[in-house]
């Protein structure tokens, strides 16, 4: 049976009690309907009935995040990620783009899952920000007025610094525990590459030999969760054949997690790759569920920083994955761990939903900031390149002047006896 066979029995589940509307980011911030997940979920009745897509119906379905904070607050179980990823692998194939949200997205999609040509943008874009013209640029405001997407871009984009790179192999430090493939990611590994540094040594300082293909390339992430299911396949299958072989693969980036894990369902209908698929997703930990899982062995010394903890989406609703990196800071002697208001509402990244929704996202990464801000922490902990990026641009709005660090990057300081000035002094 295709995905698509199993539509009307998945829009028959909701029975349209509201559960999900105070969780849902859209409907919290304009009150409208049609930008709740019932009612994107009438519309895709609607569809399914014989109405075309209409531009205003693909507008209510652009204008979700996908943060699935709706499927863990639903009674029902109803299954809204896999309606709004089918809707869009539906509206990609049949609704036609204005040519310029065609450009945009090719730029994007062309761009982001490409490790190579990230890292030729490093370049440029690190001359640029340390040339002072990135100032005079966002002034200007000439970039919104080319595209509120392209400045969007610009303005998400992190300090950079040196990149460190990572050998193949990372040896297990004290005593061989486990051995792990380790997956880098696009975003992660080009604009972060201090978590995955920071990741590599937590894991060896654990007992882990730790691998890390050198030609392992996008998981396919931005493309799953917008809509381009073929791309996605095609990025699936290479992770698969890079990392089967691995007895576990460990991943720090909430998003790529979270596709890595859906590849059982992604590649189902494909008798080559599905039980491959399904080996894989099996085998896939976030970094914290593993650590967890592991449990520790090497000596946690001291770190006394305030820190909030941001629950990523794709790690929190779509993995399950809440107490684990709570527990791993809790374990850490002298920090303190504060929670932050509205947990369950997204930051406003959702992958590419602030490139291709600037607005909305902007609205969500200021309100994300106030409540960021409001914890007093000097520190905010997040496990997705994505929310670091979108909660920081939102903090600097603000002017509110909090260090930002992945959890990875916490464990390591501590493990290291590195002190708290390793964290708060972070330029990013």
């Amino acid at each position: 049976m295709s995905a698509q066979d199993d539509l009307p029995k998945l829009l028959g589940e909701c029975v349209h009690c509201g559960f999900c509307l105070p969780t849902c980011p859209t409907y919290v911030l304009w009150g409208e309907e049609m930008d709740s997940p019932r009612g994107r979920i009438h519309l895709m009745q609607q569809h399914a009935d014989g109405d075309p897509l209409s531009d205003a119906m693909v507008g209510h379905f652009d204008a979700c995040l996908g943060c699935m904070a709706c499927v863990t607050s639903c009674p029902s179980g109803v299954q809204y990620d896999r309606l709004i990823e089918m809707t869009r692998a539906e509206v990609e194939r049949e609704h036609p783009r204005s040519l310029k949200e065609r450009a945009i997205r090719e730029m994007v999609f062309q761009l982001f899952p490409y490790k190579r040509r990230l890292r030729a943008l490093r370049g440029p874009l690190r001359a640029y920000q340390r040339s002072g013209l990135e100032r005079l640029v966002r002034r200007s405001g000439v970039l919104e007025r080319l595209s509120p997407s392209v400045a969007a871009m610009e303005r998400l984009a992190p300090p950079l610094g040196r990149s460190p790179k990572l050998p193949e192999r990372v040896a297990a430090r004290g005593g061989h525990r486990a051995t792990v493939g380790m997956l880098t990611g696009c975003v992660q590994g080009e604009f972060f590459p201090g978590v995955n540094a920071a990741t590599a040594r937590v894991l060896a300082l654990e007992g882990c030999d730790v691998v890390i293909p050198g030609d392992q390339g996008c998981c396919g992430a931005l493309s799953l969760h917008s809509g381009r299911e073929e791309e996605a396949r095609a990025f699936a299958r290479r992770t698969v054949e890079t990392f089967e072989s691995a007895d576990v693969i460990v991943v720090n980036s909430a998003g790529c997690g979270s596709a890595m894990k859906e590849y059982r369902a992604l590649l189902a209908d494909d008798p080559a790759w599905a039980r491959r698929a399904e080996a894989l997703s099996a085998k896939t930990r976030d970094l914290a569920e593993f650590l967890v899982e592991l449990g520790p062995r090497a000596e946690r010394r001291p770190l006394p920083v305030t820190a909030a903890y941001h629950d990523a989406c794709h790690l929190s609703h779509a993995q399950g994955v809440r107490g684990q990196p709570r527990a791993l800071l809790a374990a850490i002697p002298e920090l303190t761990v504060r929670e932050i208001a509205e947990p369950d509402i997204c930051c406003g990244s959702a992958g590419t939903y602030n490139l291709f929704q600037p607005e909305a996202a902007g609205e969500l990464g200021d309100r994300k900031a106030v409540n960021v801000d409001a914890t007093q922490a000097e520190l905010l902990v997040a496990a997705n390149p994505g929310c670091s990026m979108q909660i920081a641009t939102a903090l600097r709005r603000r002017g509110a002047g909090i260090a930002i660090a992945h959890t990875a990057q916490v464990l390591d300081a501590s493990l290291r006896g590195m002190g708290r000035d390793a964290l708060v002094a972070r330029d990013s």
